[in-house]
């Protein structure tokens, strides 16, 4: 903290500007671990509880639902590069201090000599406020249950959020 109570980072520059990353590991290849996140027909079984639209391919604009925040999300795919990377912006869920979307980055990196993937998610952009951390927390959660319903889904065909939120 500064002397006015401004939040730091550790290398003493005020904290303008919140993000986490939350990353798993998955018991399959790259390339079907991408392939359960980009397609809207997989997401829909195991993440969007009220269902994705449109597969996330570069400059793609598509939509997501869930039963626990009810009403379509528009996403945007800034960039998606099959099997390592996609990057999406989407609308903040409760817009504080002008704050109208984050960053959201997936990354699949193979491990174990391909047989298992690494995947990282890392949102950016919320403000360093006590509204913005709290939505912060709350998508830290939200992705964290994502990546524990993607591994279940993909190793298994197990969809672990059926009736979890309605």
């Amino acid at each position: 903290m500064t002397d006015d109570n401004t939040p730091t980072s550790p290398d003493d520059e005020p904290l303008t500007e919140l993000s986490f990353t939350v990353s798993g590991r998955v018991s399959r290849p790259v390339a079907e671990v991408y392939e359960a996140v980009a397609d809207p027909d997989q997401l829909s079984h195991y993440f969007t509880t009220g269902g994705a639209r449109g597969r996330l391919e570069s400059g793609a604009t598509v939509s997501w639902d869930f039963h626990d925040f009810p009403g379509r999300f528009p996403v945007t795919v800034v960039e998606a590069t099959p099997p390592d990377r996609i990057e999406i912006r989407w609308g903040a869920d409760k817009p504080e201090d002008g704050l109208t979307e984050t960053t959201v980055v997936f990354e699949f990196s193979p491990i174990d000599e391909g047989r298992r993937t690494l995947v990282t998610i890392t949102e950016s952009a919320w403000r360093a406020t006590g509204p913005g951390a709290r939505n912060a927390f709350g998508n830290c959660e939200g992705w964290t249950g994502m990546l524990a319903a993607l591994k279940v889904w993909v190793e298994h065909g197990i969809n672990l959020r059926e009736g979890f939120y309605a």
